[in-house]
């Protein structure tokens, strides 16, 4: 019952099923059969999935709860535009299908659904495996602009709006990776509905994406308590993750450097070649910049793909030996591929003459990636100078008598040289073609989207045989049967099928997982990991990260690792859920500390500071330009992304030594984020010797029940002092301030970068129950003087007496429904933190500060929140903000000859209130003949004085 109510909610509801686990199209068979009764209205329902081969997987569910197997009907069996015939049943087809448009005539497939679903049906329709409609809606995430939507993606959405009364369900493991890609799941109600605070689709993007993954982790829990989102989790106990660190070979490593260096002559090529066309101009100006930007794009696209493919073939011999140990240790191996490299095989068997395929001398090697590129897409067709009537200089593309483009000469030389050169360098066999040859077509069952492949014979002798469309299932029932014991799968096969050690089949050998080739795509790299880990297994596979020691390979970890935080976060409210152990946060390369670090190296490759890369070899062999003519740094500098695709193509020694600084800034920055508070690591644990409830106040309750509740917590821990005797033992210098009566060991500190690039140096002021770390000539230095250890410790042993045992802290925690009242919280620290009380409450959400609270409180229709003296001189001293005393007095930070104090102000304080604040324990100074008045700055003194003055507004 309680499932019903949530889908009657808005006629919309997701299911999460899991990574891997295969129980989401079961779960979506449910509910469509408790609709689809006999004696209801509901008795025609639509099953949507990404393959027409599922249609076996929907009967067998169907069929499992009582159904008829002929209840399922493929849409297929009806031509486009003809009427279907069925007075009631399951229409099952496939996105693919849903996008095809009206032609000749006849309606499109879509309008046909809705014409047998009618207009006002109330039935079921299962989006099974969403995430394919993810682009609904054009995308302006990518940074170059929007994005055009998907055909498919936009179908799905007109047929919800065609049948707004019907049901439907969202079924995947990987919903979305991205908060835009939730635009298909229209029926959730997230904008424009006046449930949540998001007018439209792009005001809800924008919204979520300023929060990042902590606010996806919000948007997935909201939707749980609301009844319109479930998502189960496979259990991964028994599941092992390893990785399998392939170091490249001298021989390796050389091809890889010769294949980098002609990378770095092509571009060099290139932008001469755009010269001699008339695209730029010999002093760099852009001519025609459509011209330009296209023939750019294809070039770095095209060298992304190409050293991928390299380092995967550079895999595959450490990969084979792994293989074989695995297979004596009786287990079965699973390997996950991207590309086949079909498209390259086709192309050089087209040239050859079928007569001839009995015994062909082809490779097939990621060389012709770019050897394709050359000939295809090189720029070499020459652009016209010319000036506009504004004096603007320009070009157009040349045309002869024909209409053909014309070539320019120089640039077809300067190609064809680079072709003659490329063929000289070594071939590598596809990492596909590299396992079959070796173990071969008995041993390997592949299922992949390959019409033909390269085999060999038992005379060593290869030949070209054809894959019938029946192949992959053949092929995956061979694997399961324990025919073949090795099974490789691309996309294609990754989708909706199960290579696990099942009960149910004859192969219940443990899996060994490869990941081989990770890809781009998040959601493939988990849907593809999914296939060995799946309910009814009798062993938990073995997932292996394979990658080599080539720094530059993190270019296509940094996307998997960026993506997957963020499907966690969307598809289970948590992100560590996302890459199960494989890959971790600081793997991603596109955050907001990595952008910071590119700047930094950046500032210090142009300062110089990089030893064995200078300015202008950097510039060089990246193409990247840093500077102006001017010779000063550019305000717009390269982004991430374009800089991880040209180190990918340097020389290993030097992309390794450029990643090297890289990261080290980079850990640089995340260790400092992390010693300030403002790290992001998704759900964070708040523990402490003591956790009580104080007070909860209800803030908000939604129609369906669920409510926002503002928790009072107060959290007491011993004070974590340190004795004179561990302070010694640090080996520090002992200083004294006998000014302020303080004792402390100096300690060095790790340094800091500035936007210049060059180092600041810090030190480290150890006390009794605080660090400080500045840098070195900061004011907070002055005052502070060596002395010998009769005359630090007695100041030590004094500023420890004085602290006390405990310290309790007081903050809010805003729990529960989230989304209605988003608006009203954008001011507040976006990390989302559990915690358990001493009584056993569990409480999850946001957490208000109590100098947060008087900014939110009127809002959401709270009791303001009076400060302890001792919350004011925390706040104050730490977060350099005013805080009222009550009256007209604040309370800040300001410093006087380099002294930091407390000072009370107010817009006008007389000389009896002056008195009155002198007896509570203030001290005035005339300064600048003006009267100021301080509180004293030790912080017991200060709390002892704040508290007289809140008396005097009491």
């Amino acid at each position: 019952p309680s499932t019903v109510g949530a889908v009657q909610f808005r006629q919309g509801w997701f299911l999460g099923d899991g990574t891997g686990a295969g129980k989401g199209r079961q779960a979506a068979a449910m509910i469509m059969a408790y609709f689809c009764q006999p004696g209801t209205t509901r008795l025609r329902a639509v099953w949507i999935s990404i393959s027409d081969k599922l249609v076996e997987d929907a009967r067998r569910d169907w069929t499992a709860l009582g159904g008829c197997e002929s209840d399922v009907i493929a849409l297929s069996k009806f031509k486009q535009g003809q009427t279907i015939t069925a007075d009631s049943g399951i229409l099952f087809t496939t996105y693919a299908t849903l996008r095809s448009q009206e032609k000749a005539g006849k309606a499109s497939r879509l309008q046909q659904i809705v014409d047998w679903l009618g207009e006002d049906s109330e039935g079921v329709v299962i989006f099974d495996e969403a995430h394919a409609m993810g682009n609904a809606c054009p995308d302006a995430e990518g940074g170059f602009g929007a994005g055009q939507a998907s055909l498919q993606g936009m179908a799905g959405v007109k047929l919800q709006r065609a049948i707004p009364k019907a049901r439907i369900v969202y079924a995947s493991a990987t919903g979305a990776s991205r908060v835009s890609n939730l635009a298909y799941a229209s029926r959730l109600g997230l904008c424009g509905t006046g449930d949540f605070p998001f007018a439209s689709q792009s005001d809800f993007v924008t919204s979520i994406n300023q929060g990042g993954v902590a606010a996806m982790e919000i948007v997935t829990r909201d939707l749980k308590a609301l009844g319109l989102y479930a998502s189960r989790c496979l259990s991964f106990d028994g599941v092992e993750y390893e990785s399998l660190d392939v170091e490249l070979t001298p021989q390796q490593t050389e091809i890889y450097d010769r294949y980098a260096s002609a990378f770095i002559v092509i571009h060099q090529n290139m932008e001469q070649a755009l010269e001699s066309c008339n695209i730029s101009s010999e002093s760099g100006k852009c001519l025609n910049k459509d011209a330009k930007r296209a023939a750019k794009s294809v070039f770095e696209s095209c060298k992304q793909r190409f050293f991928g493919h390299l380092l995967t073939s550079m895999k595959c011999p450490k990969l084979i030996k792994a293989i074989e140990e695995d297979l004596e240790n009786d287990h079965s191996v699973v390997i996950q591929l991207v590309s086949t490299s079909e498209e390259t095989l086709k192309r050089k068997i087209s040239a050859i003459d079928p007569e001839d395929w009995s015994d062909l001398k082809v490779d097939v090697t990621p060389r012709e990636l770019i050897m394709h590129y050359l000939v295809n897409a090189f720029p070499v067709q020459l652009y016209e100078r010319r000036v506009d009537a504004e004096g603007r200089e320009y070009s157009e593309l040349v045309k002869d008598g024909d209409g053909q483009p014309v070539l320019s000469k120089v640039a077809v030389a300067r190609r064809d040289k680079l072709v003659a050169d490329l063929c000289s360098l070594p071939p590598l066999p596809s990492a596909l073609d590299h396992l079959l040859m070796h173990f071969g077509a008995d041993a390997v069952a592949e299922v992949t989207g390959r019409s033909i492949r390269l085999l060999r014979d038992e005379d060593g002798r290869t030949y070209v045989a054809k894959r019938p469309s029946c192949a992959n299932l053949s092929e995956a029932q061979a694997f399961m049967d324990g025919g073949k014991r090795i099974l490789v799968f691309s996309t294609a096969g990754g989708i909706g099928r199960s290579y696990h050690a099942s009960l149910e089949c004859k192969n219940q050998q443990r899996r060994k997982s490869y990941l081989l080739e990770p890809g781009w795509s998040a959601p493939t790299a988990i849907q593809g990991l999914g296939r060995t880990h799946r309910t009814n297994q009798k062993s938990a596979p073995i997932f292996v990260l394979v990658s080599t020691n080539v720094k530059g390979e993190k270019r296509f970890i940094a996307t998997i690792a960026r993506r997957l935080a963020s499907l966690g976060a969307l598809t289970r409210g948590e992100r560590q859920t996302g890459g199960q152990n494989l890959f971790h946060e600081r793997d991603n390369l596109e955050s907001i500390y990595a952008e910071a670090a590119l700047k930094m190296l950046f500032g210090r490759i142009s300062a110089g500071h990089i030893k064995g890369c200078s300015l202008a070899q950097f510039e060089a062999a990246t193409g990247l330009s840093l500077m102006t003519n001017e010779g000063r740094m550019k305000d717009v500098l390269p982004e991430i992304p374009q800089f991880l695709n040209r180190v990918l193509a340097l020389p290993i020694a030097l992309q390794n030594l450029i990643f090297e600084e890289f990261e080290r800034l980079l850990d640089g920055n995340i260790e400092a984020a992390i010693a300030n508070g403002s790290y992001e690591v998704g759900v964070e644990v708040i523990r402490a010797h003591r956790l009580t409830v104080e007070s909860i106040q209800p803030v908000y309750e939604h129609s369906t029940g669920s409510v926002t509740q503002c928790v009072e917590i107060e959290s007491t821990d011993p004070n974590p002092v340190m004795s004179a005797a561990r302070a010694l033992r640090l080996f520090g210098k002992l200083y004294v301030n006998l000014k302020e009566g303080r004792a402390a060991v100096l300690c060095e500190a790790s340094s800091l970068v500035d936007d210049n690039g060059a180092p600041i140096e810090r030190v480290e002021f150890v006390h009794p129950a605080s660090v400080k770390r500045v840098p070195v000539g900061d004011a907070y230095c002055d005052g502070w003087r060596e002395a010998t250890i009769e005359e630090w410790k007695p100041l030590w042993e004094t500023e420890l007496e004085a602290q006390p045992k405990f310290i309790t802290k007081r903050f809010f925690l805003l729990c529960g429904l989230l989304l209605p009242i988003w608006n009203l919280l954008t001011k507040l620290d976006w990390r989302v933190y559990r915690l358990t009380t001493d009584a056993g409450e569990s409480y999850l959400g946001r957490v208000v500060l109590p100098n947060q609270m008087s900014t939110i409180a009127a809002s959401l229709s709270l009791r303001q929140v009076k400060l302890s003296a001792s919350e004011i001189v925390n706040i104050v001293l730490t977060s350099k903000e005013s805080v009222s005393l009550g009256g007209s007095f604040t309370l800040r930070t300001s410093f006087v000859m380099k002294e930091k104090r407390l000072e009370v102000i107010s817009s006008q304080i007389s000389p009896a209130l002056g008195e009155q604040l002198k007896a509570a324990g203030c001290f005035n100074e005339v300064i600048n003949w003006t009267t100021r008045y301080f509180i004293p700055a030790r912080q017991a003194d200060a709390v002892r004085v704040i508290e007289e003055i809140q008396q005097m507004f009491d």
